[in-house]
């Protein structure tokens, strides 16, 4: 790679150790995948913040950093915690608040805005074009997709490195030749709801790999509805950018054709039990504005059953706005959770062994991460579930 005289100053070690490690980070990063420069990017997204998945040797390598002189040159945000700031806190053991709270000090020692939401769009949204260096792969694919924001799949540590130096390797996603798309793919069925959006993305995301597909014949999905087809591509593979509209090439693409047995077949697959629900959860990808709206709309006059638990995770961003909302909800027994997720929380000890979800992302690795069994549903139906008749 060719090194700018500063970044090979900070390469052997003359801006601290924070900015050295990060280099040598993003350097082995560039080599491996054959980038010939570093290149500034507008934003970069972290991932590894929950304690539930980083454990206690992250919390050293962070205190390093931050001890070492890392801090933030570019805006910086964190995904979710294990952790929202008044519900959880109560029903766990106090060690795991006290660790999962060193861990976001570190960041925000190192100027890393504590956003804890998987949506960081919401917040702020990134322009056309602004290369960025995101490592969560729902927001990957949407701010590469939905935005036409240019960013790689960064993983946790290239992420951070990326955060404290401001650049990020040349490749991949941040060239206009790997973002043109190579495979056609023909939707020969009508979606009807939101988990068959997420359905199709599983489905897609295992046949796909890496490839970047055209999405054709999508009736009209809004923003949340291609927030759950992209979230569900990017659980299953590797593909980092679709398009949903037409787009010119002069060769003939490869085809796939998906039919409703397709969406069928993917949305069963995902479902592990039949059994009733210990908790109905809604909210991955964190819930926009509108959601958060929709599922207001829904439960206002229900009453959640006393043997149910139901969750809407949103960011604190959006609750902030959806005060009259959140307040039907809660009025309603659900809980209007920030900062954290059930994928990165213990919910088994909290008795949950049944989840339902409308997130084909969630149930696609809710038995893995949580040891749960899932049935994936719409919202709808989420909702009977969780209320009384």
């Amino acid at each position: 790679m060719h090194l700018t005289r500063q970044e090979e100053k900070m390469l052997d070690g003359e801006y601290g150790w924070a900015n050295q490690v990060s280099m040598k980070i993003l350097v082995r990063l560039g080599e491996l995948f054959g980038a010939t420069s570093l290149i500034p990017v507008q934003s970069a997204h972290l991932s590894g913040v929950s304690y539930k998945h980083m454990g206690d040797a992250s919390i050293d390598f962070l205190t390093a950093l931050a001890e070492g002189g890392g801090k933030a040159q570019t805006l910086s945000t964190l995904n979710p915690s294990s952790f929202d700031p008044t519900y959880l806190p109560k029903r766990y053991h106090r060690e795991r608040l006290e660790k999962q709270s060193r861990i976001i000090d570190l960041y925000s020692r190192m100027g890393i805005t504590p956003t804890l939401t998987c949506t960081p769009y919401h917040l702020q949204k990134p322009k056309q074009g602004q290369h960025l260096a995101w490592a969560e792969s729902s927001a990957v694919i949407y701010a590469n997709s939905v935005l036409g924001a240019w960013t790689n799949r960064e993983g946790s540590p290239s992420a951070l490195a990326a955060a404290l130096i401001g650049k990020t390797p040349d490749y991949g996603m941040h060239q206009a030749a790997n973002r043109q798309p190579n495979v056609l793919v023909n939707v020969e069925t009508s979606l009807k709801n939101e988990a068959e959006y997420g359905a199709l993305g599983i489905h897609l995301g295992k046949m796909l790999k890496d490839k970047v597909p055209v999405i054709k014949d999508l009736q009209n999905p809004s923003d949340d509805d291609l927030k759950q087809l992209g979230a569900g591509i990017a659980s299953s593979g590797m593909t980092a950018l679709f398009y949903s509209k037409a787009q010119r090439k002069k060769e003939k693409l490869e085809t796939i054709s998906i039919e409703t047995k397709d969406i069928k077949e993917a949305a069963s697959g995902l479902c592990t039990t039949t059994e009733a629900p210990d908790l109905v959860f809604i909210g991955c990808p964190h819930c926009s504005l509108k959601e958060v709206k929709s599922v207001a709309g829904l439960i206002e006059g229900k009453k959640v059953r006393r043997d149910v638990e139901f969750w809407v995770c949103t960011s604190r961003h959006v609750r902030e706005r959806a005060k009259n909302y959140v307040d039907i909800i809660e009025r309603a027994g659900g809980h209007v959770l920030c900062d954290t997720c059930v994928l990165v929380t213990w919910i088994k000890d909290l008795s949950v062994h049944m989840l339902m979800t409308n997130s084909a992302k969630t149930a696609f690795y809710a038995p893995t991460l949580n040891d749960v069994d899932v049935i994936l549903t719409p919202l709808k139906k989420c909702i009977q579930e969780a209320c009384q008749n």
